[in-house]
C-alpha cells in the first residue's frame, strides 16, 4: 500500500476483529451459523470455525501488501495508489462487517436479516469497485486481466472504463432488488447481473484488439 497511516489501518483492522472474537469467544454457542441460502436454509458449524473467519482479515492484509511487489508491473501501482488503498480498507471493512454479523447472528439467532445484510454490502463493495476501475493500470493482480488488456493499454483502459460501469450498475441492481424483491429472485437477478458485468468487458476486450490488431486476428 501506498499510504502508511492507510497500510497500519488495514492490519489494525482485522486485529482489532481478532480481538473482539477472542473476548466473545468463551460466551458462543457450540454451534454458530456460517452460512444462509436463499431459501432461508440456515447451516451451522463448529463455533472454532470463527477464527478461520475472523483470521482470512490478517491474511488478506498481508496479501495486499505482498502481491503488488512481486507484480511485474509494480511501478503502475504509483500510478493508481490511492484507489488501491481505498481497495484494500474497503475489503478490510467488508470482512469485518461480515465476522460481525456472524457473532450477532450468533447471540441472536433468527432476529438478524443476515442474507439482506450481506446483499446490500456486497452490492455496495460492487458499486465502489466499479467506481475505481477506471482508475486502475495495467497490472497483473488487480482488475480485468484477458490477454488483450495485458498486451495493450488502451484496450486495458477501454475494459475497465466499460467494467466499471457495468459493476456500479451490477451494485444498483442488487441492493434495489433485494430491498423490493423476495430473496430468492433478488438473488438471481443479482448473479445475472455480475456474471454481465464480469464476462461482457473481457468479450470485448477481444474484438477491441482483434479490430486494432487485423494483422495478428
Amino acid at each position: 500500500m501506498k499510504n502508511k497511516k492507510l497500510r497500519i489501518i488495514a492490519y489494525l483492522i482485522p486485529l482489532l476483529v481478532l480481538a473482539v472474537t477472542a473476548c466473545l469467544y468463551p460466551r458462543l454457542p457450540e454451534q454458530i451459523p456460517t452460512n444462509w441460502s436463499v431459501d432461508g436454509t440456515v447451516t451451522y458449524s463448529e463455533k472454532h470455525e470463527i477464527w478461520l473467519i475472523a483470521g482470512m482479515g490478517i491474511l488478506f492484509a498481508v496479501l495486499f501488501d505482498i502481491l503488488p511487489k512481486i507484480d511485474p508491473r509494480k511501478e503502475n501501482y504509483k500510478k493508481f495508489g490511492s484507489y488501491y488503498d481505498g481497495f484494500c480498507i474497503a475489503m478490510q471493512l467488508f470482512m469485518a462487517a461480515m465476522s460481525a454479523l456472524i457473532l450477532l447472528a450468533s447471540f441472536h439467532p433468527g432476529k438478524i436479516a443476515v442474507s439482506h445484510i450481506v446483499a446490500v454490502l456486497v452490492g455496495v463493495l460492487l458499486m465502489g469497485l466499479g467506481n475505481i476501475m477506471p482508475k486502475i493500470k495495467s497490472n497483473f493482480y488487480m482488475g480485468i486481466k484477458t490477454p488483450w488488456t495485458l498486451s495493450d493499454d488502451q484496450i486495458w483502459h477501454r475494459t475497465h472504463r466499460l467494467g466499471g460501469r457495468l459493476f456500479v450498475a451490477a451494485g444498483a441492481v442488487m441492493v434495489l432488488s433485494v430491498l423490493f424483491l423476495p430473496l430468492k429472485p433478488a438473488f438471481f437477478l443479482s448473479m445475472v447481473c455480475i456474471l454481465a458485468a464480469a464476462l461482457i468487458p473481457g468479450v470485448m476486450s477481444y474484438f477491441w484488439w482483434k479490430k486494432a490488431n487485423p494483422k495478428k486476428s
